[in-house]
């Protein structure tokens, strides 16, 4: 709070304030120097206070004229699902708005025909919004809340990128518009990053050394909540185990064959049996994604694709050295040949609490979302096909208290944050006890609940990346605590080795 002796000025000087097309100017009739000083610091003050409420409410001004436009392109990119480096469309259509809004484009970066990088601006400090945009596998839906299949076997944004992307390419644009509006030294940079869901397409962003010049690095996330607590993830590596054994008729001749299919479910058997032994905070899943082709034929070949998790990369690496004796047990036993191919790998994500202060403080100002009397209907319908829900219908309205936490997904943002200050919050864009990769939280990204949390999200984004060009200094701090965290011998080195982006992991 500034105190001001107006007596003292008063007393001492004559002046005038004038107001001419925004502008205060002020006349000074009689006053000695260091009253002067005094009177212009007051001032300055209330010009810059001014500024930033101005800035705000034109930030969200903006936002709120763009509604429609920034829900039909999400709609568009929920409706094309497309799956993990498979994303042509929706990186198209997302390169093709950022050109229209003057932003330069780099496409097709880190051996990724779907990844891009657009940036606007010139100089220090460089601030990178991140922009997800794949799918996942058959959960196509409709937005009704009920289970109604769009179409068959086709994906859905079970996990809610539409949004996420299209909500990020707004906050870009309303920080561009600032920037040129203002004047303001600076560049905003929106990456397009494929394949979060499995393919850990930021890793080879980073790898290829497209976030070296980068001060600061945002995202958010869909969610059934408003929550900017600064939170880490599990670390995660995930692998395809194929097992190659004789083929032979497996009535008449069942003895001249050798099982792929006996290697799969061997290891299978035995990770289960593992899970005993396992750290309680350590997650491993698995799907059979190739069983042999007939009943009546030996299985010649069988595939298992598993995933490892744990907060901590070292005991990640741990239970992934047992997890690999395992498979080479099961083919030693059933005669079989194993190889094995690792298809992303992801460290956890690492939070800035001094950037985390900031976009929770954002958050707050622009607050959670409010249902209108359809949307409050469907909350309703879709919450009731909803097993033992965690949340109550109202809580969207409400900022989840601040606090630090360990999440139980993985993502590939947590490759981003251990080479650059990242922070990260989620919004309200799905019903309350919604699950993501659920059909419910496809059902919610088509519509209007969805679109509310996005735009909610742009907000935050956009005013915390104004704060950050109005207040450098944050970045020095965001900086001194990475360093802090890692400590002073870390070297960074992905978890997925040295391969190239697994493109057609989804094939």
């Amino acid at each position: 709070m500034l105190i001001v002796n107006l007596g003292e000025i008063l007393t001492n000087t004559i002046f005038m304030f004038i107001v001419f097309n925004g502008i205060i100017i002020l006349i000074v009739i009689n006053n000695g120097q260091k009253m002067l000083k005094r009177i212009l610091y007051v001032i300055t003050l209330f010009i810059l206070s001014t500024d930033i409420v101005t800035a705000s409410d034109n930030v969200i001004q903006f936002l709120d004229n763009k509604n429609d436009e920034y829900a039909a392109m999400s709609n568009t990119i929920w409706a094309l699902a497309e799956l993990g480096y498979q994303e042509e469309k929706t990186s198209e259509l997302m390169q093709s708005h950022l050109k229209e809004e003057s932003f330069s484009i780099n496409a097709g970066v880190a051996k990724i025909p779907t990844a891009f990088i657009a940036s606007y601006g010139s100089g220090k400090p460089i601030i990178a919004i991140l922009a997800e945009m794949d799918a996942l596998p058959g959960l196509s839906q409709y937005a009704k809340p009920e289970r109604k299949i769009f179409k068959k076997e086709m994906p859905g944004h079970a996990c809610g990128h539409n949004l996420f992307g299209t909500g990020s390419i707004a906050a870009s644009v309303a920080v561009k518009n600032w920037l040129k509006e203002t004047g303001t030294t600076g560049t905003i940079r929106l990456y397009g990053t494929p394949a979060e869901e499995g393919g850990s397409g930021k890793v080879y962003m980073v790898r290829a050394g497209l976030f070296r010049d980068v001060d600061i690095v945002m995202h958010w996330h869909p969610s059934d909540r408003n929550d900017a607590s600064p939170a880490s993830s599990l670390a995660n590596r995930s692998a395809k185990f194929r097992f190659s054994g004789v083929a032979a008729h497996a009535a008449a001749a069942p003895e001249k064959g050798r099982s792929a299919l006996d290697a799969v479910e061997s290891m299978n058997y035995m990770i289960n049996l593992m899970r005993e032994h396992l750290p309680e905070t350590a997650r491993i899943h698995y799907i059979i994604t190739n069983g042999g082709d007939a009943p009546n034929i030996v299985p010649e070949n069988a595939e298992v694709y598993y995933y490892v998790r744990h907060p901590d990369v070292d005991e990640l690496e741990r239970i992934w050295a047992r997890v690999i004796k395992v498979a080479e047990a099961a083919a030693i036993g059933t005669e079989t040949i194993l190889e094995y191919e690792i298809i992303h790998a992801n460290r956890p994500l690492l939070p800035n609490l001094p950037l985390a202060n900031l976009v929770s403080e954002k958050l707050n100002q622009v607050g959670g979302v409010y249902y209108n009397k359809e949307e409050t209907v469907f909350a309703k319908t879709l919450r009731a096909t909803i097993d033992h829900p965690n949340r109550d219908i109202g809580s969207e309205k409400n900022i989840q208290p601040f606090e630090e936490k360990v999440g139980r997904g993985s993502t590939d943002v947590g490759g981003v944050s251990w080479v650059v200050p990242t922070v990260g919050f989620r919004t309200a864009t799905w019903v309350p006890g919604t699950s993501a990769h659920s059909w419910q939280a496809v059902a919610c990204g088509g519509m209007s609940i969805g679109h509310k949390g996005m735009m909610n999200a742009a907000k935050t984004l956009a005013l915390s990346c104004i704060h950050v060009f109005q207040n450098p200094a944050i970045v020095e701090e965001a900086w001194e605590t990475i360093h802090k965290q890692r400590g002073p011998t870390f070297e960074y080195h992905p978890l997925l080795g040295d391969r190239d982006p697994p493109l057609n992991y989804r094939n």
